[in-house]
């Protein structure tokens, strides 16, 4: 692998994904693009990796029309979760040289930087646009929601407060939430209680950061020193997520419960996340076997219609362990998402 009828596969199942990520689904929360949240931002952060590989044109005015649409939607929902969708903007920018894109870049990053709620050791809180609160809470997801727009937003700007920040969160959580004797993340941190909570090894939590590091160092090359303890951290990341693959290709919902049900989302980046990290000079080559594997499984996933299965829905962190295995699933944006942007590294 890669072979001729593999790459077709690719190609025409990528195809399908994006198709059925861009119909109305008004209505229903997990697969409407049409409005401001981590959802639909998942979404058109995947739509922006599909078109940067497949070099799609028209993908770009959709991202436009996307934003037009939807910005003025953003007022209502400042919050660590639903900085998701500005991570296109740096990109519009340099395409369009439109200045709003970067003038509500900027003033995110500002805030982010200057008003966002923080724990005590300084993480982002995982503030949500949900009735919910979760005070001092660390949760992997924030790398990918919020850190990889503050890092894009370095790379345009060349602004080293933004990078900093950029690095700083990420050690925090990679050291938050890394379980020393496996190398995975736990789901979340809790501040107050000292603890990991249900100290669950969630799939998805870990390929938010799988995929998420990767992709914000490449942003800061050159602007910013870089730990070396973030690549040791990362490839033992790796390496344990690798051990835990079961013999599908896939990843159970979480990690270690091999009783547990196979999760789409979460083995798909995981996979990207060993691509990416094997092109940015992370990651042994070797390990491209282990994303091969997770592809094919995962292109098994995918109907005709380009609705893919097998993604759970969304995912607090539970009370306990055996609660993840009664999130049900159902076809949502941050699952065709992932899979788009894994299937758009073999491009």
């Amino acid at each position: 692998m890669p072979n001729a009828s593999f790459t077709r596969n690719i190609k025409e199942s990528a195809e399908r994904v994006y198709e059925q990520m861009r119909k109305d689904h008004a209505g229903n929360w997990g697969m409407n693009i049409h409005y401001w949240d981590w959802v639909p931002g998942v979404g058109v952060i995947a739509i922006l990796s599909y078109f940067e590989k497949s070099g799609q044109k028209e993908i770009v005015e959709y991202l436009k029309d996307w934003v037009d649409r939807n910005q003025e939607k953003s007022a209502a929902v400042k919050v660590i979760n639903s900085m998701a969708p500005y991570a296109i903007y740096p990109e519009l920018y340099r395409r369009t040289s439109e200045a709003s894109y970067l003038e509500t870049a900027e003033r995110i990053g500002d805030w982010m930087l200057k008003e966002a709620p923080r724990t005590r050791e300084g993480a982002f809180e995982h503030t949500v646009t949900e009735k919910a609160s979760f005070p001092e809470q660390v949760w992997a997801d924030t790398i990918f929601m919020a850190v990889l727009f503050l890092a894009r937003l370095a790379g345009l700007t060349s602004r080293k407060d933004y990078a900093d920040e950029a690095v700083t969160q990420l050690l925090l959580h990679l050291r938050l939430l890394q379980d020393p004797e496996t190398g995975v993340l736990y789901h979340g941190w809790n501040c107050i209680a000292g603890n990991h909570m249900s100290a669950a090894r969630w799939t998805r939590a870990n390929a938010w950061i799988a995929v998420g590091t990767p992709m914000i160092l490449r942003e800061l090359k050159g602007l910013t020193s870089i730990p070396e303890e973030i690549g040791d951290r990362y490839r033992k990341l790796m390496e344990g997520l690798v051990r835990f693959q079961r013999e599908d290709g896939l990843w159970p919902t979480v990690m270690d419960r091999a009783d547990f049900y196979r999760e789409t989302s979460g083995s798909a980046g995981v996979a990207c996340g060993l691509l990416i990290g094997i092109r940015e000079g992370l990651l042994d080559p070797a390990c491209k076997s282990a994303a091969d594997r997770t592809t094919e499984a995962v292109l098994a996933k995918i109907g005709a219609d380009g609705i893919v299965a097998g993604v759970s829905g969304g995912t607090p962190v539970m009370e306990t362990i055996e609660a993840y295995q009664q999130i049900s699933c159902h076809p949502t944006l941050y699952g065709q998402g992932m899979v788009l942007m894994l299937l758009a590294e073999y491009l």
